[in-house]
């Protein structure tokens, strides 16, 4: 970990940058911007003291998706994903603090990914996609698509660091076991924890127990589910049921994330991993609906039928 200090107007780390390290606002306040200098150019965010960016490359190496910028005079803590351990060690509160940084990027991400889904639904209802509205949201896909396609998928290495340890190993949380059937929370309920499945299967639904109930996903052993719940007490968007009986889940809380990173350091950062393999995941699915839209937005003339195709057998995976 190195502390540094950039001056007002100094660019941190550049849009498409790879970025092999996140940083933690110790003095003064940084900007997030995609487009930066440019005509389209947005501040997304600005980070002050205390809180963290380029959270991306927790895990691994990974382009960044917009530019940092020191507002005014910043001192920053950079910290490479190797050195997150120490970084726990020295201060426990900060793997909480990461864990909600992540969290929050991955629910932004979620409603972006929501709006370009229904971009793309218009689309296949038949809407001119020249019409105002609608040809204003293809242009603002197509322009994150044309600034960002260069974007990696996780690697197979870093996925198997993610999994390489089984999650019922070492010390455990509350340890709970339930029967088939048993609801463990339900849509629209304020979540306070999260789970982990060490034996059995859960299954993720929407509209649970109406008319037009959908099993979003199945979850098996080895799958964490609920954090979003956990780390920003959001809604939970769906309702978690058991679909075997003796199915055994670890509860854990934020309460919990200090002693667990004392007793079992490996879970901590499964959960971490966890939670940006999603977000890479997520990453993946967004610009591949922004892609569709990039191609709407070349297609002048709307004749491309290989395009209509792609767009009636396009499928949100969300939840996959």
């Amino acid at each position: 970990m190195t502390e540094k200090q950039f001056s007002k107007g100094d660019v941190i780390f550049k849009e498409g940058d790879l970025g092999e390290c996140l940083y933690k606002v110790l003095e003064g306040s940084v900007g997030i911007y995609s487009g930066y200098k440019e005509a389209g150019e947005q501040l997304l965010t600005e980070v002050k003291s205390g809180r963290f960016f380029g959270e991306m490359a927790v895990i691994e190496a990974y382009p960044r998706s917009a530019t940092a910028v020191a507002l005014d005079n910043v001192k920053v803590c950079e910290i490479k994903s190797g050195e997150i351990s120490d970084l726990f060690k020295n201060d426990k509160d900060q793997i909480v603090d990461i864990m909600k940084c992540l969290a929050e990027r991955l629910r932004e991400l979620t409603n972006d990914y929501t709006e370009v889904n229904a971009t793309i639904a218009d689309l296949r209802k038949g809407e001119d996609s020249k019409s105002a509205g609608l040809a204003d949201r293809i242009r603002k896909f197509a322009t994150v698509y044309k600034r960002n396609k260069t974007a990696d998928k996780l690697s197979a290495e870093a996925l198997r660091k993610i999994e390489q340890t089984g999650h019922a190993d070492g010390y455990k949380t509350r340890v709970e076991t339930y029967s088939k059937g048993t609801v463990i929370f339900k849509e629209g309920e304020t979540g306070d924890c999260m789970y982990d499945i060490h034996s059995g299967s859960i299954g993720i639904y929407k509209g649970y127990g109406k008319a037009d109930e959908k099993l979003l996903t199945e979850l098996m052993p080895n799958q964490f589910f609920g954090e979003l719940g956990m780390l920003g007490n959001d809604k939970r968007s769906g309702t978690a049921v058991v679909l075997q009986d003796d199915t055994t889940l670890e509860i854990i809380s934020p309460a919990d994330l200090k002693d667990l990173f004392d007793q079992n350091p490996a879970k901590v950062e499964m959960i971490l991993g966890h939670i940006s393999y999603r977000l890479r995941r997520l990453t993946g699915e967004y610009m591949n609906a922004c892609r569709i839209l990039f191609k709407v937005s070349e297609d002048q003339d709307g004749a491309d039928d290989r395009l209509k195709e792609e767009i009636k057998e396009y499928k949100e995976k969300l939840y996959d």
